[in-house]
């Protein structure tokens, strides 16, 4: 174990350590079966070891996650913050989902996995940086948000995007954890991945993990967003094909579908079946599976099936694939011009002292032009060329990580792979394939398509649905104890408040009504701030005294409503801040306050989306400022004026 911790600071060494991939998973030593708030301070005692600095004054604890397979040391550090010492002691995040009403609560939970870079440098340094690997916030009531997430796309040579969900998701089940938002901003060479996966998935990428949809952004709502996802994924390819029509798009849209429909082993009918194929298929080959590269089929599924064939080669034949090809040369003429750029790019490789002979598209082109005078056909052939092959030699297409230019080689099949490998160019290609396809299906539908308006509407509502959310059930373990949600209910005459979600109060088989009212008066005072000072004078519908036992009169997992008084009125009462007064009511149909920018009307003081209000992002806000109903209702009163003049 000595080896794990060498490139550990010393302030990380006495930290305990655990499998990273078995970490709070089945079977594990350590057992949580009270609320979060409880759960998660035996999971301080038992998981972490104090550090030894605090991060303005919050303690801090620190647990090493050691990779399974590298044996490196990941810290998972959990910061606590006591609400009544922070400088921002409301939580927007529960706001912009819809939390406002919640009471604020007592205690907040950081849990973080530092950027790679930032692994040995004291948390106080790097607390408030947005790089890390994992950041997520978890009220003591249980209530959460996911912050950040960052794989391998974010740095991480360790942990994907999916261990670090896989991660959270365990921590969260294991200590109870009630709900948890995200907002999902999450992006991948340009694409937005909400759409993405809710073309392909009708879900985001992290419903995997059972998040769904919550709370968009200016006015859509939960049917707005299904009826989305339903319009998106079952498009049909052919109707896709015949709605860009004869444009020059059209041939690169068909080369695509052309492509993997003779990859794939099944049909592929829709826009949802292709978009999963593709990206399955680059997952697997992500993951380095050998088979998934040698599953490359040139022939159609026919072909597959029968009897005594020959062995078949991994990658596209292009002279077969051309004459699926929808273009307006001749196959042969095609043909020809793949022919003379390979020619070419052989020639570059024998002229080359380095193996690898790259020739970018412009050398292609130009050497291509010595012999074909249609630059058009030129242009058409190179884009379809490929991860494909001309007798024994595959031409390789990739991007040059330092010119972003493309650039293509050939590769006898005989011989050696280049260094880069084959997993990996084919890997590209299919990436390369996938933006074409979200860039003019996706992102911009032909115009005058009898369904475009229809697409794109479906496309803007879900780039609008930005907040996900997974809610926990409840679990009553098969053990000798007896659990209730407890909900406080103001008892004095005239005081009147919005309860905070019910807290769960965990008591013996044979617990007391009075042991009952004592376990939900300290578990209250614990989680909120404003029920500091709250006493609990009866339950409500139970008529029992205080001596009598609960079992049999009250089943586990009810609902118990404590009637009680002192709740203390202050600043830290809800999450939504001391002045809840203020009003949305923009002209997208956002009632509530969802994370967008706004501004206020000087006249009504009604808030709204500055970007409905004709205010780009990169617009100051004017220092007076009317809203578009303001201003109708004043160029109406200054023409009843006139007319009154008149």
């Amino acid at each position: 174990m000595a080896s794990i911790f060498e490139d550990c600071p010393k302030q990380k060494q006495k930290a305990k350590a655990f499998g990273f991939h078995s970490f709070l998973g089945p079977g594990s030593e350590v057992y949580f079966s009270e609320s979060f708030g409880n759960n998660v301070r035996v999971f301080l005692r038992e998981c972490g070891e104090r550090e030894d600095y605090t991060v303005e004054g919050m303690p801090i604890w620190c647990t090493l996650l050691v990779d399974e397979k590298s044996s490196v040391a990941i810290p998972l550090y959990v910061v606590e913050e006591s609400v009544m010492c922070s400088s921002n002691p409301f939580c927007d995040q529960c706001r912009f989902v819809g939390w406002s009403h919640h009471f604020v609560s007592r205690l907040r939970y950081h849990m973080i996995i530092p950027a790679d870079d930032d692994r040995d440098k004291p948390l106080s340094d790097i607390f408030y940086v947005q790089n890390h690997l994992l950041h997520g916030l978890i009220h003591c009531n249980g209530f959460g948000h996911l912050l950040w997430i960052n794989g391998h796309e974010g740095g991480s040579q360790y942990a994907s995007g999916a261990d670090l969900m896989d991660l959270w998701d365990r921590i969260c089940t294991t200590l109870r954890t009630r709900e948890v938002t995200l907002e999902d901003r999450s992006r991948k060479s340009s694409m937005e991945l909400r759409l993405l996966y809710a073309a392909a998935y009708g879900h985001p990428w992290f419903g995997r993990w059972g998040y769904k949809f919550c709370h968009g952004t200016f006015g859509v709502t939960a049917d707005m967003y299904m009826n989305a996802v339903q319009i998106l994924g079952p498009l049909t390819l052919d109707a896709i094909m015949d709605n860009f029509g004869k444009a020059g798009k059209n041939r690169e849209i068909r080369r695509i579908v052309g492509c993997y429909q003779m990859m794939s082993k099944s049909q592929l009918k829709t826009l949802q079946d292709l978009l999963r194929f593709m990206l399955e298929f680059k997952a697997r080959l992500q993951h380095g599976n050998k088979k998934t590269t040698e599953s490359l089929k040139t022939s159609s599924t026919k072909a597959n099936h029968q009897p005594n064939s020959k062995p078949r080669n991994k990658y596209r034949q292009f002279s077969k694939m051309a004459s699926s090809l929808t273009s307006r040369w001749p196959v042969r003429r095609v043909v020809y011009t793949a022919q003379v750029i390979v020619d070419a790019l052989k020639e570059k490789k024998a002229t080359s002292c380095n193996k690898e002979a790259w020739m970018t598209r412009q050398e292609v082109r130009d050497a291509a032009r010595l012999h074909i005078g249609d630059t058009g056909l030129i242009d058409f052939v190179v884009k379809s060329l490929g991860g494909c092959t001309i007798g024994n030699q595959l031409i390789i297409r990739a991007v040059n990580p330092t010119t972003r230019v493309g650039e293509y080689m050939v590769k006898d099949l005989d011989s050696k792979p280049p260094t880069k490998a084959d997993s990996d160019i084919i890997w590209d290609e299919i990436n390369q394939d996938l933006v074409q396809l979200y860039k003019q299906v996706l992102e911009d539908y032909p115009q005058g398509a009898p369904s475009s308006e229809t697409v794109k509407l479906a496309a803007r509502v879900i780039l609008n649905s930005t907040h996900y959310i997974k809610k926990w059930p409840f679990q009553d373990n098969n053990d000798e104890l007896l659990r209730y949600w407890v909900v406080p209910v103001a008892g004095e005459e005239g005081q009147q408040w919005v309860s905070p979600p019910p807290e769960l109060v965990v008591v013996s088989l044979y617990a007391t009504v009075g042991e009952l009212k004592a376990a939900g008066e300290r578990a209250l005072r614990d989680s909120y701030c404003s029920l500091e000072r709250f006493k609990v004078s009866w339950i409500e519908s139970v008529y029992l005294d205080d001596d009598d036992v609960l079992f049999g009169v009250l089943e586990s997992g009810s609902h118990v409503r404590l009637r009680g008084s002192r709740l203390d009125t202050c600043e830290l009462m809800y999450e939504g801040g001391s002045d809840c007064t203020w009003r949305v009511d923009c002209s997208c149909g956002a009632r509530d306050d969802d994370g967008e920018r706004m501004v206020a009307c000087d006249m009504c003081e009604v808030w709204q989306h500055t970007i409905c209000e004709g205010i780009d992002d990169s617009d100051v806000v004017p220092p007076l400022f009317l809203c578009g109903r303001c201003r109708y209702a004043l160029q109406q009163s200054s023409k009843q004026s006139l007319l009154t003049m008149v």
